[in-house]
């Protein structure tokens, strides 16, 4: 059976492979969004992705990932994992396995990074293997979706 899995990319991923390459890479954000469409392929996963730089458009995502058949999500929330309760608030609230992936390592970074509000709510934490930490956080979110699955 194919499972559905959202990836949800946070503010400023959309800057992937010209923004601070010496921390994030040169791994374009189309390149990682094509690279989990055919991993979840090889899976026997529907990838869908989506980033925003609005907070809000991430919350309704997760709300309606509640409704829409998906079965698991990957989240980088980018700022937003040290700053916002609302997205923490939508994870807790949307009842589906999240995985939280970070290109690079927060902590290893400035010490306001080294808080993620999200941690406490999701399923599992893969970073700091630049694009490789979507790879195994989709790997990750397929399987827990297929546990559930039964």
């Amino acid at each position: 059976m194919t499972v559905r899995v959202l990836v949800l990319h946070g503010p400023n991923l959309n800057l992937l492979g010209t923004r601070e390459p010496s921390i994030y890479g040169r791994t374009t954000l189309a390149e990682i969004d094509a690279m989990l469409v055919a991993r979840g392929e090889e899976l026997g996963a529907a990838v869908t992705c989506l980033q925003s730089n609005l907070e809000g458009v991430l919350i309704d995502a997760l709300h309606a990932a509640r409704e829409d058949g998906t079965g698991a999500v990957v989240l980088n929330g980018a700022g937003y994992t040290h700053t916002s309760v609302a997205l923490r608030d939508a994870v807790a609230a949307c009842g589906l396995p999240v995985l939280e992936v970070h290109l690079s390592n927060p902590h290893a970074r400035e010490e306001f990074r080294h808080t993620s509000l999200l941690s406490s709510v999701v399923r599992g934490i893969v970073s700091g293997l630049g694009p490789d930490s979507y790879r195994y956080g989709l790997e990750a979110a397929v399987a827990l979706a297929r546990r559930a699955l039964g």
